[in-house]
């Protein structure tokens, strides 16, 4: 496969981008609720190319959750410990408990992708993901964790627009890594990493969706609008909240700001 056939699509109009995100994410904060009224647990895995645009869909996801309900989970490389554990250990420390939601910024499937092109486990160790990652897919269902994985896919030249972008901008060139740049030359093997996953592990019970992700706008707009459509939540009726009036004062006074430090006031010296 030489390279991914994604459709050339206009980029969505930026303002009903934002009307509907915004909407969209009340309805993220509702959910939020339900999951933590009903000790529900939630897990959402994000994969995909580098530079597809996981990262800014989970950031637009989290945006407004609370983060003692809402976390982000995005591993390092694994400890020389970790590398000696079975290998779906040190995720299961990073499953929620009830009424969270956790966010993978990728997950298990770095053995389906990442490590078996480049090298970073062996055959067996690859073969034995295939056969056991359904499985204990199936047991966190089982056990009544909600999971919902997400692939995003993008196009080689979008791909490499991208991190085109990203080496361009100082604020940006945090995000990309030698071995994302190592990417552009594996794409077939990538591609066919990616084929093989599917083939493998898009299952009944833990089924992938392709978030086509060539315009970002569209691709988080389609992402959270399936989470919300794929949840079995309602909503949830909160206690009602009354601001009471401020009591009358005891006789504190506070003492003289002189004695205290002060950050200087940058934001005065850029009005001129």
């Amino acid at each position: 496969m030489a390279k991914d056939s994604g459709k050339a699509t206009q980029r969505y109009p930026r303002d009903l981008y934002e009307r509907e995100l915004l909407r969209l994410q009340g309805d993220l904060v509702r959910m939020q609720e339900w999951v933590r009224a009903t000790g529900s647990r939630l897990v959402v895995v994000f994969e995909g190319r580098d530079a597809a645009g996981k990262g800014g869909t989970i950031k637009r996801v989290a945006e407004h959750l609370n983060p003692r309900v809402c976390r982000i989970t995005a591993l390092p490389t694994p400890t020389e410990r970790e590398k000696t554990q079975w290998y779906f250990q040190r995720y299961v420390a990073h499953l929620p408990a009830a009424g969270e939601i956790v966010l993978f910024d990728r997950s298990w499937y770095n053995r389906a992708g990442v490590e078996r092109v480049m090298g970073f486990c062996t055959p067996l160790e690859y073969q034995r993901f295939l056969r056991q990652g359904p499985i204990f897919e199936q047991l966190l269902v089982d056990d009544g964790i909600l999971l919902r994985k997400y692939w995003f896919s993008v196009s080689q030249d979008e791909q490499r627009k991208r991190f085109k972008e990203r080496l361009d901008n100082p604020l940006k060139q945090w995000k990309l890594s030698p071995m994302d740049l190592e990417s552009i030359a594996h794409w077939d093997d990538y591609s066919r990493a990616r084929d093989d996953m599917l083939v493998h592990t898009d299952t009944e019970v833990a089924p992938w969706m392709i978030v086509e992700a060539e315009d970002k706008r569209r691709a988080r707009l389609n992402m959270i609008a399936h989470l919300l459509d794929s949840m079995p939540w309602e909503e949830v009726d909160r206690p009602g909240l009354k601001l009471p009036e401020r009591p009358a004062g005891d006789g504190y006074v506070r003492p003289s700001r002189d004695v205290e430090h002060h950050v200087p006031d940058h934001a005065s010296t850029l009005l001129g």
